[in-house]
């Protein structure tokens, strides 16, 4: 493979000579010597490693002898049935078996024909967001570029299949794309040391000490690992500490409950608008979303705009908290943090941020105030990234059938809540090439420390959630899409109708959303009856709406109006570069009030981020 690849590299004219252009993706100056080096140098490292390779294998062996799951996904009844459906009539696919070997014979005629000189456009190409194959030998070496172009192929044909099989329910249809998709990301040639050529071009360059340093952290990351589940590292977990580089902004601890912790920041300008911002994040991560790094951080721009801002930290709950319901979140969380702004500004009302599921809690708190005659206690209300209406909620409803809400409810009962390293996993399968492979190619292939990255430390620091409020969530809004319908859900007694709640309302989705698909929020505009602003942001459900406008990254598209159909809202919205930040304050400060002497946080209990947010679930 190793000669075959330097042959590959020699000039497309001569086949004689060896590239040495020391352009950058070009190999080393092959030489007779290559393969005899290569081959010592992969003695050299089978050497070294295997004491920790027979380490390794005996503590995996362990850690897998007590625990299975033997099909999570509950794959076996889909997979029936799209066996059944697809014998049951094989022609429905001939035109698309015929296409994928016309394809495959015109890559290797391509390939076999730019090996020797000629030139050919290629037959299947990567989605320009796919990064996967950036190294330059992807495109310029003929093999390399053929074994690219027939695993983008065998993608899109399985892909194809599944879709247009006929006679699979929705569901299973989504279930099995999904695992057809998370194959075919596994099975990706970067992920394999002789078909990444970074990799190979890393091992002749070190001798092989690039696979002593995977190994070594594929060792650290097996001890770090719980349940038999490998934890690949994503970030370095050294590089941040709560308080001084990540969760930094200024502010006091000044209310302390079961639930929550609420944090109110130091002003940063001598006046600030009269009506204080409150922010409700989701109690699934830590709140510090909001606040990572400086110059990365909301709460931090929010506050240099002249907001008093408050931002509840959630609670990472043990066993003893599994009794906490929903309804303990609406009143000891968003009510009881109203109640102590209120205490603390004298300002009888303040605006609102709710991110993901805290804006979905948000949602509910604005429709049982509206029951009890007191909506002015919320003047505005902005829902980033939110699911009012949960039908069409894309792959997370995959994990929320019958048989795996029981599967998850047997291990809360055992745990008492949902560990938060269950659900983390749940989202890195969701973008598995990003969150998964890249960092096994990085880590392990390349022998490379992963970089100090502030989002996926904070991804990495996920929070438990309490048995009855989970069991909650996904019955009541996932799966039977409760909370759209008046009266479907009961809080305190109350029935909540969402339609009642005239609030105005900012709402913030991201183009590129796998866990909350800009559609699916923009139906929350047709079911909340106030004033409403749609805004759509480029890129996905964290970068999209962590944006600061010192970056000048991304576009986002606004629209005046809020028709029926998300197509037309798209239809008529302009688009804008840069972050959507600055769109959303020249909205939030006309609920604002007037501006008064800035106001700063008493002593509290404790400095911001507090005690909550440093407990770690693991």
């Amino acid at each position: 493979m190793v000669k075959l690849i330097q042959d590959m590299a020699a000039d497309k004219n001569t086949r004689k000579t060896p590239r040495n252009d020391n352009k950058a993706g070009a190999y080393p100056s092959p030489s007779p010597a290559y393969p005899a080096e290569l081959g010592k140098a992969m003695m050299d490292v089978y050497e070294t490693l295997q004491p920790l390779i027979q380490e390794m294998l005996e503590r995996y062996r362990q850690q897998n002898t007590s625990h299975a799951a033997a099909d999570p996904l509950n794959l076996s009844s889909a997979y029936a049935d799209f066996l059944y459906n697809y014998w049951k009539n094989p022609f429905q696919h001939i035109e698309k078996q015929s296409d994928y070997w016309q394809k495959s014979m015109q890559i290797w005629q391509s390939s076999a024909s730019r090996f020797w000189g000629g030139a050919a456009s290629p037959i299947m190409t990567p989605r320009s967001h796919d990064r996967r194959f950036s190294a330059p030998e992807w495109s310029e070496n003929p093999l390399f570029d053929a074994i690219k172009q027939l695993y983008l192929l065998n993608g899109n044909y399985l892909a194809d299949i599944v879709e247009s099989t006929q006679g699979l329910s929705p569901s299973k249809r989504e279930k099995l794309a999904f695992s057809t998709r998370l194959l075919t990301e596994a099975l990706s040639p970067t992920n394999f040391l002789l078909t990444n050529p970074d990799a190979i071009r890393e091992t002749l360059k070190t001798g092989g000490q690039n696979l002593v340093r995977g190994l070594e952290n594929l060792a650290e990351d097996l001890k770090q690992s719980k349940d038999g589940n490998l934890r690949v590292s994503t970030t370095n977990p050294e590089a941040f500490e709560l308080g001084k580089n990540i969760a930094a902004t200024p502010g006091r601890v000044v209310y302390q409950n079961d639930m929550i912790q609420l944090i109110q920041y130091e002003p940063q300008t001598e006046e600030v608008f009269a009506r204080p911002l409150l922010i409700v994040p989701p109690w699934i991560n830590k709140y510090y979303i909001l606040d990572l790094r400086e110059g990365n951080s909301f709460i931090e721009w929010a506050v240099r705009q002249g907001h008093t801002v408050f931002s509840i930290s959630w609670v990472n709950p043990d066993a003893k908290l599994a009794h906490k319901t929903f309804e303990d979140y609406m009143q000891e969380g968003v009510i009881s943090a109203l109640d102590q702004i209120r205490d603390i500004t004298g300002e009888p009302d303040c605006n609102a941020v709710g991110y993901c599921l805290g804006g979905t809690l948000l949602t509910v708190t604005l429709a049982f105030l509206a029951a009890k005659k007191q909506s002015k206690r919320v003047a505005s209300a902005t829902f980033l990234t939110t699911l009012v209406d949960f039908e069409n909620s894309g792959e997370m409803k995959i994990f929320m059938d019958d048989e795996q809400l029981s599967s998850m409810e047997k291990s809360m009962e055992k745990h008492g809540v949902l560990r938060g390293k269950q659900l983390q996993q749940t989202f890195s399968l969701l973008r598995a090439n990003d969150l998964i492979w890249s960092f096994v190619v990085n880590n392990y292939l390349m022998g490379k420390e992963p970089f100090p990255f502030d989002l996926l430390y904070w991804n990495d620091d996920s929070s438990n959630i309490p048995a009855a409020t989970h069991r909650f969530c996904l019955r009541k809004f996932y799966r039977d899409n409760l909370l759209r319908k008046p009266g479907g859900i009961t809080i305190s007694g109350t029935p909540i109708n969402v339609g009642t709640i005239k609030t105005p309302a900012y709402f913030l989705s991201t183009r590129e959303d796998h866990i909350a698909p800009w559609r699916a929020t923009y139906e929350g505009t047709q079911l909340l009856s106030g004033p409403k602003q749609f805004t759509l942001a480029a890129s996905g459900h964290i970068a999209g709406v962590i944006n600061s406008p010192e970056k000048n990254k991304y576009c986002y598209w606004s629209a005046e109006s809020t028709p029926d159909r998300p197509e037309q809202w798209l239809e008529n919205a302009t688009q804008k570069n840069g972050s959507w930040w600055p769109h959303w304050q020249s909205w939030a400060e006309t609920y604002g009030g007037k501006k008064v002497s800035a106001r700063k946080p008493a002593r509290g209990i404790e400095a911001a981020p507090g005690t909550y947010a440093k407990v770690r679930s693991h």
